[in-house]
């Protein structure tokens, strides 16, 4: 079965295809600046080299016509017609308490899905812009739909909710529901296969670590508690986003710099987090490289950001009554040594013996990089989302 995994974003569209029974990747890429000048298709080729397509892209539709397109094209395609496509899995942000798992899209779905847009209003109109631009283009393939939110929906009560008036969960769904989830699902079922453990059996927090970032508490298997909450601003510190805070800053500064939710919106959102605070950036090379120059402002940032995933991790081996694997993935949780170095650092006392030699040499692979004798052990799994996407897809077709 051959299955095209779409991740449409508010002005992009990455793609991959996948060949499930040879459980090979057949051509993936992405679309950036969608309906903005000089916007693009770039491909990453099976040697790794990349090409990329300029080209008018007025909206989503346009997008995986040309995503489309140059998988059946002579010159970098891999398929001889469409008809080769046989589902379509879609990663869709938020879920709410309507989706708990994978399903298959119906009208139906779709409904629930437009129901669910006040909770994600950036994220989830792009998610069914692609879904619609699937039934035009590709009207007789299946499409499923896979929730960043699903895997978080076992929680229990007392952990999604907060302490406002209930009626305000009762009547706007007021409450933690956790991003991320594909990312924490996959890498908590691999670290067991590639520690060869029942997943069963384990008490895991896995750290997905990146410029979004967010960690995750689970118990044999099952998510009971996530550092995102309503939206992905809460939580750890991010690359603009601001995480924790406290909520009467939020209305201080709607009142002394007289500006309204909209603005506070963008402030915890784009402005806040490792750039807020570093005035540099919100990559962690960059502020890697203003550390070693001596950029002070630089260096509290990181320390905040590395301060932040220490501490829940601390509060999850509470939660969980102690933990035995601790996973480090994304684009800092798989590339940084030195973040998983301070995250690990005096916490011998949770049973964590770094091997500092080994850490730093892993970048990328999935590694142990604790010692031999360590109670806990720490694992570098790199996550693979649309693999769990496709498999999702897969498992619902079959």
């Amino acid at each position: 079965m051959k299955v095209l995994v779409l991740n449409c974003g508010s002005s992009s569209i990455k793609y991959k295809l996948m060949d499930m029974d040879a459980k090979a990747i057949m051509a993936q890429g992405g679309v950036e600046k969608i309906g903005l000048n000089g916007s693009f298709l770039k491909i990453t080729l099976p040697g790794g080299k990349k090409v990329i397509l300029e080209g008018e892209i007025l909206e989503h539709q346009t997008g995986i016509e040309y995503i489309l397109g140059v998988i059946t094209s002579e010159k970098y395609g891999c398929i001889k017609s469409l008809d080769e496509i046989d589902a379509v899995g879609h990663r869709i942000v938020h879920g709410g308490e309507k989706f708990n798992s994978s399903v298959l899209i119906t009208d139906e779905v779709i409904q629930k899905i437009i129901e669910c847009i006040d909770l994600a209003p950036l994220h989830n109109p792009p998610n069914l812009s692609g879904i619609y631009a699937v039934r035009k283009l590709l009207p007789e393939v299946p499409q499923v739909g896979v929730f960043d939110t699903a895997f978080h929906q076992t929680m229990p009560d007392y952990a999604y909710l907060y302490g406002l008036p209930y009626s305000l969960y009762e009547k706007y769904a007021i409450r933690r529901y956790g991003f991320h989830g594909t990312s924490h699902r996959y890498v908590s079922e691999r670290v067991c296969q590639f520690l060869n453990v029942p997943r069963e059996q384990q008490k895991i927090i896995t750290c997905h670590i990146g410029n979004g970032a967010s960690i995750a508490a689970v118990r044999n298997g099952k998510s009971v508690d996530t550092s995102m909450g309503m939206t992905p601003v809460e939580g750890l510190l991010m690359g603009t986003r601001c995480g924790d805070v406290d909520a009467g800053v939020l209305t201080c500064i709607m009142e002394k710099e007289n500006v309204g939710s909209q603005a506070i919106s963008t402030i915890v959102n784009k402005y806040g987090g490792v750039l807020g605070v570093s005035g540099v950036s919100s990559d962690m090379r960059e502020i890697g490289t203003a550390v070693d120059s001596g950029n002070e402002r630089a260096a509290l940032s990181l320390k905040m950001y590395n301060y932040r995933i220490k501490k829940y991790v601390g509060s999850y081996a509470a939660a969980l009554g102690g933990f035995n694997i601790l996973v480090f993935t994304g684009g800092v949780g798989e590339n940084q040594w030195q973040t998983r170095e301070a995250v690990c650092e005096n916490m011998e006392f949770m049973g964590i013996y770094l091997d500092k030699e080994k850490n730093k040499s892993v970048r990328g692979i999935e590694a142990v990089i604790t010692t031999a004798e360590s109670p806990v052990k720490v694992v570098v799994i790199p996550t693979d989302e649309e693999l769990m996407i496709a498999r999702d897809t897969l498992n619902l077709l079959n």
